[in-house]
């Protein structure tokens, strides 16, 4: 029999104290009283307080964590079977749960929370039906904001992953070959990054996003809108997947943005480099460099207490001051933002968009990513992954900034 908890325990604590402090700051916000209880069953949550996937829920009261045995979680496991430790309970299906937290005499909790943002509706229902005297509320926006500031622990595996991620990219330009188009390069790039140990899978946080491991776009084909919201689109392979690379050859005068997985370690990187088919436009060079110059700033203001808005209406008036608004995240279809959280997830919090709300702190993970698009020659723009700390910004991917030639 194999142990569920793959954490430390004293990770898991921090993590679980994350999520009632999380739970507490919302409901004083909000003006209700604190919730009693959060039932979880997403993978990336299951895996942020456990380290591993199962199927099934995590019960986790929110109640005072000096009551050790009252504030404990209850693991209610249905696949893989056979797992051990303490709390590790059985389960078919969920309706079972209330029984069981009888069984291990847990007391009726006057409010449940419920990943409202991403479970079926159905599912909602079979739980409540469960808990009939409990209030229902969005555990999402709970989840989110835990998440989004990282342990040091979490911070130690995206380090891992950056350095990975680096030494990937520094061999792009020995997998170029003259005639490439933009998909067999992006097929020859992933077969490195996952003879790396790259894992593959690009979780996102939301609904109705999807790609693969990532985006490698020449030419114009990095100006086609796709329906996610991202600054660089790029056709695909087929419509049942129309996003990313699509056969395009890599012409002389053309960029190649790079924008491939960092996820090595259960926490990603996320870092976009542009190569160069011999030399590109003058448009195209004074827009990577004003993409540089919007990181250097970004290094100067993004401390905690530094609102996410300000960092974007930052990056957009040096666009607009340079010329380069029409190309700013995009061209013939814009972004709205530039630049968020990620760990586990792509597109955590906080989000880097002129109406976000959030407010940077410390033990934050943005992926930072002021692009442009220039219609004729392709995208420009780096993308880091930073740490926000109490002095400045801690970078994870430390590739080369400049546009590297590969010819």
């Amino acid at each position: 029999m194999e142990h569920l908890i793959l954490l430390p325990n004293d990770e898991l604590q921090l993590r679980l104290n994350r999520l009632r402090t999380a739970a507490r700051r919302l409901c004083v916000t909000a003006g209700d009283p604190a919730p009693a209880a959060l039932l979880i069953s997403d993978n990336a949550t299951i895996y942020y307080l456990t380290g591993r996937v199962f199927s099934g829920w995590a019960y986790v009261p929110l109640t005072d964590e000096s009551d050790q045995e009252a504030s404990s979680p209850v693991w209610f496991v249905r696949r893989p079977v056979e797992m051990q430790g303490e709390n590790v309970v059985e389960l078919r299906k969920p309706e079972e749960i209330p029984d069981k937290l009888a069984a291990l005499h847990r007391a009726p909790v006057a409010s449940i929370g419920l990943e409202m943002d991403i479970l079926p509706y159905t599912t909602v229902l079979r739980l409540m039906k469960g808990f009939p005297s409990a209030k229902p509320f969005n555990a999402s926006p709970v989840i989110a904001l835990a998440r989004s500031v990282k342990t040091p622990m979490e911070i130690g595996l995206m380090a891992q992953s950056g350095v990975i991620h680096e030494a990937v990219y520094s061999h792009i330009p020995a997998l170029y070959s003259p005639g490439m188009n933009d998909f067999e390069l992006e097929v020859a790039i992933e077969n490195l990054a996952r003879q790396e140990g790259c894992l593959g899978i690009f979780r996102i946080s939301g609904q109705s996003m999807e790609f693969f491991m990532g985006n490698v776009l020449t030419g114009n084909n990095a100006d086609v809108p796709t329906p996610y919201d991202f600054a660089l689109g790029g056709a695909g392979k087929d419509p049942s997947l129309p996003v990313g690379a699509c056969g395009e050859e890599i012409k002389p005068g053309s960029t190649v943005s790079v924008d491939v997985n960092g996820d090595y370690t259960g926490y990603m990187t996320d870092m976009t480099r542009v190569y160069s088919c011999g030399k590109i436009s003058d448009k195209a060079m004074k827009a990577h460099q004003c993409s540089i110059d919007i990181h250097n700033e970004f290094r100067r203001m993004a401390v905690p207490g530094c609102a996410a808005a300000d960092l974007y209406k930052m990056a957009f008036e040096k666009a607009k001051a340079a010329g380069l608004e029409p190309y700013f995240m995009g061209h013939r279809q814009h972004a709205s933002f530039c630049g968020h959280g990620l760990g586990i997830e792509i597109n955590e919090m906080p989000v880097i968009s002129p109406r976000s709300k959030d407010i940077l702190e410390e033990g934050n993970a943005i992926a930072f990513e002021p692009k442009f698009v220039i219609p004729g020659t392709g995208a420009v723009g780096i993308e880091n992954t930073y740490i926000i700390t109490s002095s400045a910004p801690r970078c994870l991917t430390n590739s080369p900034e400049e546009i590297i030639s590969l010819l």
